[in-house]
């Protein structure tokens, strides 16, 4: 047998460059031989970063390469032909989460697919890693029930027959495999038949650390073949030989002396390379060896001498986005340099995510190699929003979202789709939500708007199909998939172009249509399930797939990714090499991972079935972390205090190294970016923009209010600006709750018109006759069912507390005539006009009057209405002395009181203001009224200088909870900041 043939590139050198090199170095100036061989890499990324590092070393001259495939796609390798052919095809991945899915649902009921699948998910993992651990579970899984484990253990190895008998039965009457079994297969066929064949050509495995037993078993053939080498990545020949012996699991050397092991080598066998240009010092190698030492070897430190980092800095950031900006900050100061390639190499991708986004700040739009996952490309969001707005029954959230996607046409230009969509949220969609469905829109629709109209039509002609469905109380999975798709095509049609190619154009819609393609079939093999559970269905098959989108690069000039920065995972970063490095999210949890054993089996479990430790992600991670830090001549650990608003514990790398340079009087320097980063968006003077105070010609103000309004006008001049003069009105919320406006103007409507039809005589039942007549304005008001139910035990409660109320006042009071909903008017000094509609007034015998207002929410206080602030019922009580109610309406107030009628707990309360005695009420309202008269009249002159300022809330002490102008005035900006100069616009 030959010896093996490795080799090791050390961290501190550019792997794949030295890699190329040497390829040339050993072909010569023959181009044949150059061509002539077969090289083997972990994975795709570093598979086209070596044709590029070939390009590197012939200065970009062409020639023909050697055949470059990645160990991780084993089925492009080329393998032989009768080697494939021999063995069963793989089930695709979609077909074995339905296949396992359906498994669940019979072993585990009552459940729902939307939760099945992503439990099928954990137990494709668990097969997965059985394969590559090449272990039959079916031996080994019942083994596992020992009495000495919990009760629950006993359930789930109960459970994972679904793997160990029925999965294989399933597969054997498809005639198929798994994928990772089929994947060990062909790997193991290719070196069995290297062994048997030897290749007469160069065959050279590089950069792989063997974690799989038939990769590591294919690399000990390719070691073994006569023209064949194996390059490790940084392999550790200088640690002692006494540390080298004791690495646990979890030190970045373990996996790589494993690995070793199973070849049958050890370090004493392996030359090291060496090239032209190192990428970091030697020195910080040593440093991370030392720092990373197993722990009866710490004490080592004490004698050790001072190692140089080189250029390596910290970033300890506040949080998870300032951490972000300030990666961003520094990614832009590297390519500052001309010619520097800077990369940030993390394996959070929520921090890659920020930070590309912080990188569009300056215009540079990053390669991210992991792209985005696919359920939330345009293409796919449209579909998940199209089931969300049919199954919520078209409620204005989720239809409005569906309708202001951009594929969003149904059948016309995109502009009238856009317009249309506006013109249906101003006419139905704001306030309380309609009845479900197009019908219920159209009940709420005015006549005459045309193309809103028109866009009800499209709807009900493209959704119909799928609301019948989700109208049906079970749904097959494929059928919905089916009329999911077709929906989405027609939705997406415009009046030019047919709906598929907007749906299925582009990067992202292509990966939608592929994995739609390969889920259809996938949803035929699983039962009808609940409606409900179909949108979870559709989400959780679409997790976990990612796809590279160009989308952020159509919309801006520069119509490229910037060349020369990178945001890589870690396996995308293994055996690259650029300028800058960036280490990102150096959390523990983060990187290193949890050692999670996964839900299925405990540590214990784990060891006992032969299952990989779950130490072994660790120890990965710990192996990208030392040539991630070398990867570059200037690197920077970033090591967030916080994240998801909880302390972080920092990477123990970094706790390790901090400790060592500490010992040696040293630290690791910090970056400046993150005093960039705060000092970016920090400005050191503070332009204080003046409050609002407009004063427009008295031509322009308003000459005619309301009580109400006047009540604004105290309170908020600005607010009344706004509301008059600018005759700006607040949108209401969508699906608005069950308001107090709308519940209180329902109510007073249908208690005018109960009392009208009453006239003079309570009826003996009114109880009864209110709460129908209450109930009926409501059910006529077109609202949400839901909303309806909501408040009707309100309503009979309110019913009850008025005819209790009612009798009580009528034995009381001396009431000669009721007047409800009553219109009052007067013309003041300075031509203004006070109008207002009074809910109830009552004459007592022959002169006096009382005014009663009903309230369905709070009632303002008698100390508001004393000093001014809610002056409604004091302005109404002028009026009617005035005559503004009409001649036959007037006199003296002798009563000002408030009906709370709020059908809660306690349903109703009469609150008379300033008691009940005749003399203190009539005295009290009397100077109250003439308060109001008096401020008013003030206020109307004052108002007639043209420089008089509409100000926002110029009485603190007035009550601005409920200002519908507020933001407008920006008060928020400047009420905390005193002496505020006034803003004349």
């Amino acid at each position: 047998m030959n010896p093996p043939r490795i080799v090791t590139v050390g961290a501190h050198w550019p792997f794949l460059d030295l890699l190329a090199r040497r390829w040339l170095d050993q072909a010569g100036d023959d181009p044949l031989a150059v061509a002539n061989g077969l090289i083997l890499l972990p994975t795709r990324r570093a598979a086209r970063a070596l044709h590029e590092a070939f390009l590197r070393a012939t200065d970009g001259k062409p020639l023909l390469l050697p055949r470059i495939e990645a160990i991780g796609a084993p089925d492009e390798m080329p393998f032989a032909l009768t080697g494939v052919l021999d063995l069963p095809q793989a089930i695709t991945a979609q077909m074995r989460l339905a296949l396992l899915t359906r498994l669940i649902l019979k072993f585990e009921e009552p459940t729902s697919a939307d939760r099945a699948w992503p439990l099928a998910a954990t137990l494709a993992q668990l097969l997965d890693e059985a394969a590559r651990a090449e272990i039959d579970l079916r031996a080994v899984l019942p083994e596992l029930a020992a009495e000495e484990f919990a009760d629950h253990w006993q359930k789930i190895t109960r459970f994972l027959a679904i793997v160990t008998e029925y999965w294989p039965r399933e597969l054997a009457l498809r005639g198929e495999t798994d994928i990772a079994a089929r994947q060990v297969a062909l790997l193991r066929t290719e070196a069995d038949r290297w062994v048997a064949n030897p290749p007469d050509f160069p065959i050279w495995a590089a950069g792989s650390t063997g974690g799989i037993g038939a990769v590591a078993r294919l690399l000990a053939v390719v070691a073994r073949l006569p023209r064949g080498l194996v390059i490790l990545p940084g392999l550790d020949l200088a640690m002692p030989g006494e540390v080298w012996d004791e690495v646990e699991p979890g030190h970045p050397q373990f996996g790589l002396r494993h690995l070793l092991h199973r070849m049958g080598a050890s370090r004493g066998d392996i030359e090291e390379w060496h090239g032209e240009r190192q990428i970091a010092p030697q020195s910080r190698v040593r440093a991370l060896d030392l720092a990373l030492h197993p722990a009866q070897f710490l004490p080592d430190w004490r004698g050790s001498q001072p190692e140089s980092l080189g250029d390596v800095r910290v970033l300890e950031p506040a949080d998870q986005q300032e951490e972000a900006f300030a990666i961003a900050i520094a990614l832009r100061e590297g390519l500052a340099l001309a010619g520097q390639r800077v990369a940030l190499i993390t394996p959070d991708r929520g921090l890659a995510t920020r930070v590309a986004a912080e990188l569009m700040r300056f215009g540079v739009v990053a390669d991210d190699s992991a792209g985005e996952p696919l359920g939330a490309t345009p293409p796919a969001l449209f579909l998940r929003l199209m089931i969300a707005a049919v199954q919520s029954g078209l409620a204005p959230v989720a239809l409005l979202a569906l309708l202001k996607h951009p594929l969003a046409a149904w059948g016309m230009p995109t502009a009238t789709a856009r317009d249309a969509a506006r013109r249906l949220e101003l006419a139905c969609l704001r306030g309380p939500s309609p009845a479900p469905g197009v019908a219920g829109l159209r009940r709420h629709l005015e006549r005459g708007n045309e193309l809103a109209e028109r866009l009800l039509d499209r709807l009900e002609r493209v959704l119909t199909p799928l609301t019948e469905l989700f109208e049906s109380t079970a749904v097959a999975p494929g059928e919905f998939l089916r009329q999911l798709i077709r929906a989405g095509e027609r939705a997406a049609a415009t009046d030019e172009e047919p709906g598929a190619p907007r749906l299925w154009g582009l990067e992202e819609g292509v990966a939608l249509a592929e994995a739609l393609a390969e889920l259809r079939p996938a949803f035929d093999e699983l039962p009808p399930q609940d409606v409900g559970a179909l949108p979870g269905l559709f989400a959780a098959a679409l997790e976990g797939t990612r796809v590279r989108s160009r989308r952020a690069l159509r919309g801006r000039e520069a119509g490229a990714e910037h060349p020369r920065v990178f945001i890589w995972g870690l396996l995308e970063a293994r055996l690259q090499s650029v300028d800058l490095a960036v280490l990102g999210g150096l959390s523990e949890s983060i990187w290193p991972p949890a050692a999670d054993p996964g839900p299925w089996m405990n540590r214990k479990m784990r060891q006992s079935a032969g299952l990989p430790s779950p130490e072994e992600q660790v120890e990965q991670a710990a192996h990208d972390f030392v040539m991630a830090a070398c990867c570059a001549p200037r690197v920077i650990f970033s090591v967030p205090k916080r994240r998801d608003g909880a302390p972080a514990v920092p990477a123990r790398w970094v706790t390790r190294l901090s400790a060592l340079l500490r010992g040696w009087g040293e630290q690791i320097a910090a970056h400046p970016a993150l005093g960039w980063t705060r000092a970016l968006d920090h400005s050191e003077t503070l332009v204080q923009r003046a409050k609002p105070a407009p004063r427009p010609p008295v031509r322009l103000r308003p000459s005619a209010l309301s009580v109400s309004d006047v009540e604004l006008w105290f309170n908020d001049p600005y607010g009344l600006y706004a509301k008059k003069i600018l005759r700006l009105k607040r949108l209401d919320p969508l699906e608005q709750n069950a308001d107090q406006a709308d519940f209180g103007t329902l109510v007073h409507g249908a208690l005018a018109d109960f009392y009208r039809a009453a006239g003079a005589d309570w009826p003996a039942d009114a109880a009864r006759l209110l709460e129908a007549v209450l109930i009926q304005g409501f059910d006529g008001a077109s609202l949400r069912p839901a909303i309806v139910n909501w408040w009707k035990p309100r309503l009979r409660r309110i019913a009850r507390f008025i005819d209790e109320a009612e009798r009580a006042r009528r034995e009381l009071v001396p009431v000669t005539d009721r007047r409800f909903e009553i219109e009052g008017k007067k013309l003041l000094p300075g031509s203004f006009t006070l109008s207002c509609r009074a809910d109830r007034v009552e004459r007592i015998g022959n002169a006096a009057f009382a005014i009663i207002d009903y309230k369905t929410g709070v009632a303002p206080s008698q100390a508001r209405v004393e000093n001014g602030h809610a002056p409604q019922l004091p302005l109404e009580s002028m009026l009617l002395q005035l005559g503004g109610f009409g001649p036959d309406v007037q006199g003296e107030v002798h009563e000002l009181a408030y009906w709370k009628l709020s059908g809660g707990t306690t349903p109703g309360e009469v609150i008379s203001l300033w008691g009940r005695k005749k003399d203190d009420q009539r005295a009290a309202t009397e100077a109250a009224s003439f308060e109001a008269h008096s401020a008013l009249l003030d206020l109307i002159n004052r108002f007639q200088d043209e420089s008089q300022p509409y100000l926002s809330a110029p009485d603190p002490k007035r009550d601005q909870r409920f200002s519908d102008y507020a933001q407008l005035a920006r008060r928020s900006e400047w009420a905390a900041a005193e002496d505020v100069e006034e803003d004349p616009q």
